[in-house]
């Protein structure tokens, strides 16, 4: 039995979820999503009054059924919150000399090299930089992940002097340098 899988995935106003020839499709103010039925899975919609839900059911009791469960449900409450709120992955350049801005639909990051990196934004995915800040935004939970990880390997922290590209809050772990350590042997 999925935990996630039992739950239901509450519908606000102004979202619609339909399930249409093997397909969910989720519409809001932010836009649409659209994502392929995993086998073994059925959505059901339940209307009270002014509540909506989804629920998420199985049509067998397989084993890769109750793994679609869940992640059936999990994929459809990320497009509710997506097309309702949005997400959003703040990213901070550390480092002197060490730049963002936005040009059109690509990200243009100095960071060190001996050229400009230009990083290409998927179709509905929005940046916006505020002091070495770089947001990225946009209504699909897993392509804003999937954007905001590839610009962070670029040039990821290094533990001696912490530049790089680390999310917001990320705790980079610092090593002592050479001095520090030689110091340390002497005494």
């Amino acid at each position: 039995m999925s935990k996630i899988g039992k739950k239901p995935v509450t519908i606000p106003a102004g979202v619609s979820v339909e399930e249409k020839a093997g397909f969910v499709m989720v519409k809001g103010k932010g836009g649409e999503l659209k994502f392929p039925l995993l086998p073994y899975c059925a959505v059901l919609i339940h209307e009270e009054g002014d509540t909506k839900e989804a629920r998420v059911s199985i049509i067998s009791a397989d084993r890769q059924a109750q793994a679609n469960w869940g992640t059936m449900a999990a994929l459809i409450k990320n497009a509710v919150h997506g097309v309702n709120a949005g997400y959003e992955k703040k990213l901070q350049l550390e480092g002197i000399g060490y730049r963002a801005s936005v040009d059109g639909k690509s990200v243009v990051l100095a960071l060190g090299f001996s050229h400009p990196v230009n990083f290409p934004l998927p179709d509905g995915i929005t940046a916006v930089v505020v002091k070495n800040i770089l947001t990225i935004s946009g209504i699909n939970k897993e392509i804003v992940g999937k954007v905001a990880a590839d610009i962070r390997k670029l040039k990821k922290p290094e533990p001696y002097q912490g530049k790089g590209i680390r999310y917001v809050g990320e705790f980079v772990r610092r090593k002592a340098g050479k001095k520090a350590a030689a110091a340390g042997a002497k005494a």
